[in-house]
């Protein structure tokens, strides 16, 4: 029902529907529409109104028999008859529901369905209702408990449904469009498009879907397609309401008049078999609603909002006589329905009274209605009190039913017996460093538990991994625990400590001392740095991605190249994965597959990380081989062109880790069918020999790779599944082997130790010794072994323990498209020959680039580290040597490894999850130039994501094409941010705080302003970044953001993605230009750009003497500029300017930094100046700065 366009006064209660209509309606009541009514000015108490008790019903005739007051003083927004009990319904402009039960109108239920929108329709299903508000549908069971809540767009705004069938359901509403919607997965299904928006009400017959729209007109709508069949352009304003029945539909509204709207006492009748107008219908009221009441005759019920109602004939006349009034306890009649049996009227007023209308004193709802349940009454109240302070109180008086089984609390003395808690074990660290005096023992606290608490861990038993999933016990017993010496240092997971300055003061040299770049941890799935490491350090794989640009916003390829490019600009300090992880939670594949990770889940170690990494891994290759496969085919790859495998649709990602096999199926009778197929990687699989026996490596991988197995498959020949064969024939091998080791149960990992004995003890056979079970060599025993001659002499036994996993692989393909497999030594390059030779053959060696481990640790929750094989061309450009080494990689913690700890795996802490073999001379075939693929155009001038954004509103001028920066030009930066997450801290005991876990930040707006020229000052990018990730703060007093500047629906303001403005600040760091800002440090740090220090002037850094705090930009902004900034809140684009006229003010007083005595003068007055204002600007406005700083005048023409 269009009631919003009757009565403007209600218009706190529901949004007006004619916003165009508005003006031309009074203020607080449309006297055309009220004629014959008169109100009180001042208003009756509700409480003063008499609410009529039943009365006696006249057979037949229409009358009053009960009301009922739902919600006071708050105005009835829709009513509903249950279709299938005797209750009906009414909801609240205030968003609450009330049911009321048979025809005395008893109270049944009562409840909130939305804390801010009126209620706009209701309709009752077998199970519940559905209860529809602006922008929300929500199910609900009879008593109140939902059963689901459907949240629309926001930008909806819902009037009306109709229930085509059981479990559809359409949704209309001021929009131009219809939503369908199924209530059994409660999903969308369809959207249908409307030529006129508004649809405000919609009916149902077995020919036609019927929709009202705003505009006056009613479409008749066919009920398959959804198409407009028909048309009726019933009134010229506004539709009110209207109804269908047999062949006619009648409706009432409004007429455009030279005062405004009036509402027009014709009813429009039309006749649905000629599809035309009938002779309209006079009648004596002005109509608000109408409904058919089809009993003997087809009449129609006609009611006005004062509460006048009468019935007449649709092809007749109406007649006077036939008025009767409803007495609305407000002044108006907000809603009305009538019930399914046509006994019954329901009518809603505007001060919450529900009026009951019916023609008999015992009406029925529905013919057939099913019967109501109700709550069990309750039975305490029927219970002698009990006073428990007396104590010779006889509890028989509570009955208990007399019963022979036994009761729940008779327990068994076997499992009631007292069992002390077993005390749990001394920390082996406190137990290495105990020193004894007598009988007492004094360690230093190793801090690796909170204070004053002992955790009890229960044994968690799973069959899998029962002996594997942890790191076992150690035989010694409760006084040693295993993980703190089995572990080795290097390996365990690593942590960031935080201080007060944050991240300034943590040394991260002391876990790098290398040049090459680690990654923070402290990311949310940051479990994928060792991968990222593995990734950058394959150099065709490196110089790809770096070469990759496209127009997604989230594209895993662009950010992993920006990621490179911080990896290689980087010179020892950590990076962090920000942007990369950001596109990555938003993919919805990997949520699917179960990639993302739960912060909680991350920090306790929950998720099976071996696992986790691997499909990490089949995910990524998957995702980059389809970022690329979606551009041209990049000149990167320099293979001969006629290539079958190089073909168009390939990208370069499939020619270096695709694999083209084909995969033979064949049933036993004798039907063979083969299909071609490609991989990215492989998963080893491991044989059911239960008898020990020795396998090669090279042995479990050819059976990976060439897998055989016994299936039951559908055969096109017999038609019907029957048990066959499947093989797999390798046709063409990568140039990089990807392999998953799976090794996830302590089965693999039972297989993984005994193949690394048998290893064992054929190096020792290979060198002459004799090897015992119970016998160790001793170091100069094993130097003894062997023969000079020939021989490879290793330095050490422990170098060859754990050892399975050979260095290299040759593999040759066979004529008969079969494929040879095995383990490869340098030593038989004097046998075989060059690899590079064998290439012609189809003879191939992989050799060992990377290994991702799996770290078990029970105290930690375990981690992941890549053990990594850094070429020549990573050392060339960071250290200017030429060599080849093999680094661990643990996040941050970066250390040169000896090659045999890259393949020594002790199942009972490293396992293996991942490996990397490459082909040897594989550089040669690609080229590995990288060309920087930013262009100047990015600084151009682009279009706003938000919808409302204005010239009017812009705060900025993009560059001109002779404006570009040159190296050396001065920007002037600075960003605002946002927060995603907030801190984790803890309170020591003695009142310092801990930071366990940073806030995670987001950029929210980011400002650049010319530094130079006529145009000095004037900003050039001013963007605020739209973000998809929940807000929890916007620091509105500091960064100067506001809800809903980051929504593109609603946002005033220049909204961009983070990409395009990231891309922006790259070319402006790789053109060479110099930053000038207050703070930059952070700012890059939470963008997530590295940018070389020589480009970076922080006015923070300039105004600073050693061992002294910073100051902040406002301070130093009063002191020397004689500027009142960030009054009441943070403006990036006055920040920006104030930084560069900052650092104009340094060069004046360090004459260009040749005076810095004289420069350190003026620092020692700061200093004490803030000291005695303690740092703080003063208010009045008469108070100015002791300096009076020139400000170049083109900033203050601004």
């Amino acid at each position: 029902m269009n009631f919003e366009g009757l009565d403007p006064g209600l218009a706190e209660y529901a949004p007006t529907m004619h916003s165009a209509l508005d003006p031309v309606l009074d203020a607080h009541l449309n006297p055309s529409l009220l004629q014959n009514v008169e109100l009180d000015p001042e208003g009756v108490a509700l409480e003063a109104l008499p609410v009529q008790e039943s009365m006696h019903i006249m057979e037949g005739v229409y009358s009053e028999l009960h009301s009922v007051v739902a919600d006071v003083g708050v105005p009835v927004s829709v009513s509903h008859f249950d279709l299938h009990e005797e209750m009906l319904w009414v909801g609240s402009h205030r968003g609450h529901a009330t049911s009321f039960f048979g025809p005395a109108l008893e109270r049944y239920s009562s409840f909130q369905v939305n804390g801010s929108d009126d209620i706009r329709q209701i309709q009752s299903l077998e199970n519940g209702i559905l209860f529809l508000t602006k922008n929300n549908l929500k199910y609900m069971a009879r008593g109140g408990l939902i059963i689901f809540d459907y949240l629309l767009d926001e930008s909806e705004d819902m009037h009306s449904l109709l229930l085509t069938d059981s479990s559809t359901l359409l949704i209309g509403g001021l929009q131009n469009h219809i939503l369908e919607i199924d209530l059994n997965t409660v999903q969308e299904t369809q959207k249908y498009a409307v030529e006129t928006p508004g649809v405000t009400i919609m009916r149902q017959t077995n020919r036609f879907f019927f929709c009202g729209h705003t505009s006056g007109k009613v479409s008749l709508r066919d009920l398959r397609t959804f198409k407009v069949e028909h048309e009726f352009d019933a009134f010229s304003g506004s539709l009110s309401d209207f109804d269908v029945h047999g062949n006619l539909l009648a409706s009432c509204g409004f007429s455009s008049r030279l005062t405004g709207l009036a509402c027009d006492r014709f009813l429009k009748v039309y006749d649905l078999r000629m599809m035309r107008a009938i002779t309209p219908l006079q009648v004596h009221v002005d109509p608000a609603f109408l409904r058919f009441i089809p009993t003997y005759t087809s009449r129609l019920a006609i009611i006005s909002q004062s509460g006048h109602c009468q019935f007449c004939e649709p092809t007749g006349l109406a007649n006077p006589a036939d008025i009767f009034h409803v007495n609305p306890v407000g002044p108006l009649l907000m809603t009305f329905d009538v019930s399914a049996s046509k006994q019954a009227l329901a009518f809603g007023d505007s001060e919450g009274c529900v009026h009951l209308w019916t023609d008999s004193p015992e009406p029925s709802f529905n013919p057939y209605s099913r019967e109501t349940e109700f709550a069990l009454p309750c039975l305490v109240d029927s219970l002698p009190p009990l006073d428990w302070s007396q104590d010779l109180l006889p509890l028989s008086l509570i009955p208990v039913p007399l019963t022979t089984d036994t009761l729940l609390s008779d327990w068994p003395a076997a499992n009631s017996a007292p069992a002390p808690r077993r005390a749990p074990p001394v920390d082996a660290e406190i137990l290495r460093t105990m020193k004894k005096v007598g009988f007492i023992g004094y360690a230093p606290n190793p801090r690796t538990r909170l204070r004053n608490q002992i955790p009890y861990r229960l044994k968690e038993l799973d069959s899998e991994f029962d002996s594997f999933s942890q790191v076992t016990e150690s035989p010694i017993g409760r006084e040693e625990e295993p993980h703190l010496h089995m572990v080795s240092k290097k390996y365990r997971k690593v942590t960031i400590k935080y201080s007060k300055l944050g991240l300034e003061d943590f040394d991260f040299k002391h876990y790098n001392k290398t040049l090459f770049a680690g990654l923070e941890p402290h990311i949310p799935n940051a479990y994928c740095n060792c991968m990222i490491q593995v990734l950058y350090f394959l150099e065709p794989v490196r110089c790809l991605i770096q070469n990759h640009l496209c127009q997604k916003e989230f594209c895993l390829a662009c950010e992993l190249g920006f990621l490179f490019h911080m990896l290689d600009l980087s010179r020892g300090d950590p990076c962090q994965g920000n942007n990369f992880l950001r596109a990555f939670r938003t993919i919805p594949e990997a949520s699917a597959l179960g990639l993302i990770l739960a912060d909680s889940d991350e920090a306790s170690g929950k998720g099976n990380l071996a696992r986790l990494i691997q499909r990490w891994n089949r995910f990524i290759l998957t995702q980059l081989h389809q970022d690329m496969q979606e551009l041209e085919v990049p000149q990167a790859y320099r293979g001969a062109g006629g290539s079958s495998f190089c073909s168009s649709g390939d990208s370069v990602i499939g020619q270096l880790f695709s694999c083209e096999m084909e995969n033979c199926s064949l049933c036993r009778c004798g039907s063979e069918t083969v299909r071609a197929s490609s991989t990215l990687l492989f998963t080893l699989s491991y044989p059911e020999d239960k008898t020990g026996k020795n396998y090669d490596f090279a042995q479990v991988l050819k059976r990976s790779i060439c897998l055989e197995q016994n299936t039951q498959a559908w055969c096109d020949n017999c038609e019907k599944y029957q048990p066959t064969i499947q093989t797999r024939n390798i046709r063409h091998l990568p140039d990089i082997l990807v392999i998953n080791c799976e090794v996830n149960s302590s089965k693999e990992a039972e297989f993984w130790r005994m193949q690394a004995e048998f290893a064992f003890k054929m190096a020792i056979k290979k060198h002459g010794g004799e090897i015992s079970k119970n016998k160790e060599f001793a170091l100069a025993d094993w130097k003894e072994l062997g023969s000079p001659e020939g021989m490879l002499i290793y330095p050490s036994i422990e170098e060859l323990k754990n050892v399975w996993l050979p260095f290299s692989i040759r593999m040759k393909m066979t004529k008969n498209k079969g494929l040879d497999v095995c383990n490869w030594t340098d030593g038989a390059e004097v046998q075989w020959g060059p690899a590079r030779a064998e290439e012609e053959h189809g003879v191939y060696v992989y050799d060992l680039m990377a290994t991702v481990v799996h770290i078990l640790d029970s105290r930690t929750g375990g981690s992941l580290v890549a053990h990594i094989k850094v070429g020549e061309t990573y050392h060339q450009r960071k250290e200017g040597v030429t060599h080849q080494q093999w680094y661990l990689f643990n996040d941050f913690l970066i250390e040169p490894i000896d090659k045999h700890e890259a393949v020594q795996f002790d199942m009972n802490w490293k396992v293996p999850a991942i490996l990397y073999y490459v082909k040897r001379n594989l550089n040669s075939k690609y080229n590995l130039n990288i060309k920087n693929p930013i262009e100047a155009n990015v600084l151009l001038a682009e279009a706003s994501l938000a919808r409302k954004q204005r010239k009017t509103h812009t705060t900025f001028i993009p560059l001109m094409l002779n404006e570009m920066p040159q190296v050396g030009d001065l920007v002037g930066l600075d960003a605002e941010f946002v927060t995603l997450n907030e801190e984790e801290a803890e309170l020591r005991s003695d009142g310092t705080k801990s930071t366990i876990k940073p806030s995670q930040m987001s950029v929210a707006r980011i400002t650049c302003v010319r530094g130079q020229g006529p145009n000095e000052g004037i900003p050039f990018i001013d963007d605020y970044i739209s973000t998809q990730e929940q807000v929890v703060d916007y620091l509105t007093q500091y960064s100067g953001i506001k809800p809903g500047d980051l929504d593109a629906k609603i946002s005033s303001k220049h909204l961009t993605t983070l990409k395009s403005t990231y891309l922006k600040l790259r070319f402006l760091i790789d053109i060479g230009v110099k930053f000038v800002g207050h703070g930059l440090q952070k700012d890059f740090r939470v963008i997530n750009l590295m940018v070389p220090k020589d480009q970076v002037l922080d006015t923070v850094y300039l105004f600073h003497m050693p061992r002294k705090r910073m100051i902040s930009l406002r301070f130093l902004a009063w002191y020397f500029l004689d500027l009142k900034i960030q009054g009441e809140t943070h403006d990036s684009i006055e920040d920006a300017r104030t930084a560069l006229q900052l650092y104009r003010k340094y060069l004046e007083l360090s004459k260009n930094g040749t005076e810095p005595e004289s420069f350190h003068k003026v620092l020692k007055g700061l200093y004490e100046k803030g000291r005695k204002m303690d740092w703080k600007v003063p208010e009045p406005e008469g108070q100015t700065s002791p300096k009076n700083a020139a400000v170049f005048s083109s900033v203050l023409a601004l």
